[in-house]
């Protein structure tokens, strides 16, 4: 469990604090719907997330059908883990969008 940041530290340390860890967290990601998208969102997630679940998987389509969104939820330990993450996401040629 993390300790609380004091209100007077720099910004950093309070923004470092906003989570507690471990906790459940919520990525999404937005692709075309096309073959292997879902398993090379799954494959990122199980490198960061040994503990990755991915019968949690959540997707919904495009209203036409086009793109794929597709939540994950990993356990995050760290804010490095969660940053490690998001630009393993964001770098992957299928990804479009993560939030």
């Amino acid at each position: 469990m993390s300790t609380p940041t004091p209100p007077d530290a720099p910004l950093d340390a309070r923004k470092e604090s906003l989570i507690e860890y471990p906790s459940k967290f919520p990525i999404k990601v937005m692709g075309a719907k096309v073959d292997g998208f879902v398993h090379a969102v799954t494959l990122v997630a199980e490198q960061f997330d040994p503990t990755f679940d991915a019968s949690t998987i959540e997707l919904r389509p495009s209203k036409a059908g086009n793109y794929l969104g597709v939540t994950i939820t990993v356990t995050a330990t760290s804010r490095e883990q969660l940053d490690d993450i998001y630009r393993a996401l964001s770098s992957h040629p299928m990804v479009k969008v993560v939030l």
